[in-house]
């Protein structure tokens, strides 16, 4: 069988609340497509029964795979999908959904070309959020702003759960990279940066869940001292 044209790649950690509404709605969107498409759902050591909900809906779904990895860490469980797919764009997405899946396309060729990476924005001109707090809205600018002055200046969003990687370059960063948490976007597009891909944000609409696992001070914390092992493992030539 030839390999696929899209990879669809989702860490679940305790999401069997959402998993089954979500995997319909991608596995529905990619049999209107006239591609190849697999779907790779990555169980990243649950506490619920997220395992067994994806395996159920796999054996029902051909182009649905299901890795186990026992070990926690949204970075973790996104490298493991994107070395163990096959795609020629491998495409990353959050289990919430809170991009559309239909806006997938618009980070694939023939709507976008020229590119090596492409990260949803939810900043970018054209860009929209739904019933967004203004609380959270304000907490994840001065995130970005973090990331910004230490790390990748000029990327508007570096957080957002989408984005999609050329199978080449998907190969090359994720095995490259060292961080396994929820840091691991802002490693991914450092080391792009310094290899010199080209990194494009594509605006989406977006909608607000009020389940969402972030915590701002937390996170932005724990992102903070990501980015001083960042900044070391590149002054060791480690990227």
């Amino acid at each position: 069988m030839p390999d696929p044209f899209l990879s669809i790649i989702i860490p679940a950690y305790n999401e069997e609340k959402r998993l089954p509404a979500t995997l319909t709605q991608v596995v529905q969107f990619l049999g209107m497509q006239t591609y190849l498409a697999e779907v790779l759902v990555i169980e990243n050591g649950s506490q619920d029964r997220t395992l067994q909900i994806a395996q159920k809906f796999a054996r029902d779904h051909p182009q649905v795979q299901v890795i186990k990895e026992t070990e926690r860490g949204k970075g973790r469980a996104v490298r493991r999908g994107m070395l163990a797919a096959r795609g020629e764009y491998r495409f990353m997405a959050d289990a919430d959904l809170s991009m559309p899946i239909t806006e997938t396309s618009r980070f694939l060729p023939p709507h976008l070309v020229d590119f090596d990476v492409a990260i949803a924005s939810r900043e970018s001109v054209g860009s929209i959020r739904y019933n967004e707090p203004l609380y959270r809205h304000l907490g994840g600018r001065a995130i970005n702003l973090v990331t910004r002055t230490l790390a990748l200046p000029g990327l508007n969003d570096t957080q957002c759960g989408f984005k999609c990687f050329h199978r080449s370059v998907a190969e090359d960063l994720f095995r490259n990279m060292t961080l396994t948490g929820w840091s691991f976007d802002i490693e991914v597009l450092y080391i792009a940066r310094r290899r010199k891909y080209r990194i494009v944000e594509v605006p989406i609409p977006w909608y607000f869940n009020p389940e969402s696992k972030l915590d701002v001070v937390q996170d932005a914390l724990r992102m903070i001292l990501d980015i001083m092992v960042i900044r070391r493992n590149a002054r060791r030539g480690l990227y």
